[in-house]
């Protein structure tokens, strides 16, 4: 009877279960490394993770910025896990959400005549395409060539880079700006602000577009398909699967959810392009951390993005009400990504746990 019960209770727990008590761990664990860490400078960590969490979550201005940070957050958390999923691994991310931003603003600052609502629908889809033609690169080199895709998609990164740095200094430059960058984006392409806050509507396009993703992650064929491949590329092939088409067609979706972060950004926030447009260490990277939080499913992804925009608010607020320099939410980012890389509870290990311990009765 015992030996019913155990068994079944282990089958009841989901790899994704586990995923989560990884997820939450490694968020316990630098947060604990933190807290020694504030003490060391001569601070109270009760007092610095109060203020972050009060100013990011608890004051309105902090809850709007916090929603509107989120924004490009949940899309590229979105894009890597749902390439993830299928057991790919589309670290260009990052590239195609700087491609989409930057002829986004280019597309916001050469096209007049336009209303505000086709504006700013050109704009996005402008992002949109452009990050669906970065990734179909490493797609096609995949699907038919079988070149690793994390080699051609890392590098392409910092190849995009180059090539943006070269266009915003000699073919698009601002003639009037002191510094590097495209001209600003016309009034008719920016995203108002709402409620007197940072919020825009591009919160809500990030909310819709999560809706779509959730549903097809779940629901759909290609939903189904994308799990098979993540199980067994082998076996999906031999069910009569055709998998190169699949993985072109995850590797365009996530380059469109790449392009249209960057093309919100810029049209809700930059409004135009620097070399600092994505932010240290990058917001495709930022997604990377996010997929890993929400172990790559699509609510996973949505809170993580959430969780890990206000950890970005607060660390800008917690300069001005403690002595605790905004650094420190780095150095909890790098240990979150460092006990992530840990697999600290695993169904295979359960099982084998349980096993042993039948085995001794």
């Amino acid at each position: 009877m015992s030996k019913r019960s155990g068994s079944k209770k282990i089958k009841t727990a989901s790899n994704a279960q586990f995923a989560s008590m990884n997820a939450l761990l490694a968020v316990i664990l630098a947060f604990f490394i933190g807290l020694f860490i504030i003490l060391a400078i001569g601070e109270n960590p009760f007092t610095t993770y109060y203020e972050m969490i009060m100013q990011a979550l608890f004051t309105f201005d902090g809850l709007m910025r916090t929603l509107h940070v989120a924004s490009p957050l949940i899309l590229t958390g979105l894009a890597i896990a749902i390439t993830f999923k299928a057991n790919l691994f589309n670290m260009g991310v990052e590239g195609q959400m700087l491609l989409g931003g930057f002829f986004a603003g280019i597309a916001g600052a050469k096209l007049t005549g336009l209303s505000p609502a086709l504006h700013i629908l050109v704009c996005l889809l402008v992002g949109i395409v452009c990050g669906m033609a970065f990734a179909l690169i490493p797609a096609l080199l995949k699907a038919y060539f079988n070149v690793d895709e994390m080699v051609v998609t890392l590098m392409l990164n910092y190849a995009i880079i180059e090539f943006l740095t070269f266009l915003s200094e000699v073919v698009f430059r601002d003639p009037a700006s002191g510094y590097v960058s495209t001209e600003t984006v016309a009034p008719s392409s920016m995203f108002g602000k709402l409620f007197r806050s940072d919020l825009t509507g591009f919160f809500f396009i990030s909310l819709m577009v999560f809706v779509i993703i959730f549903i097809m992650v779940k629901y759909s064929r290609l939903g189904m398909e994308m799990r098979a491949l993540g199980q067994n590329i082998n076996f999906a092939e031999a069910t009569g699967m055709n998998v190169r088409k699949k993985i072109i067609i995850l590797f365009l979706i996530s380059g469109a959810l790449s392009g249209l972060a960057g093309a919100g950004w810029m049209l809700s926030e930059k409004f135009r392009y620097t070399l600092t447009f994505s932010g240290n260490p990058g917001l495709g990277w930022d997604g990377m951390l996010i997929s890993l939080l929400g172990a790559h499913s699509p609510i996973g992804v949505l809170i993580a993005a959430l969780f890990y925009s206000s950890l970005k608010v607060g660390m800008s607020k917690i300069e001005l009400f403690t002595n605790v320099p905004g650094e420190i939410i780095s150095i909890i980012q790098a240990f979150m990504i460092l006990f992530l890389s840990v697999t600290f509870f695993s169904r295979q290990k359960a099982i084998e746990r349980n096993v042993r311990k039948e085995l001794k009765r």
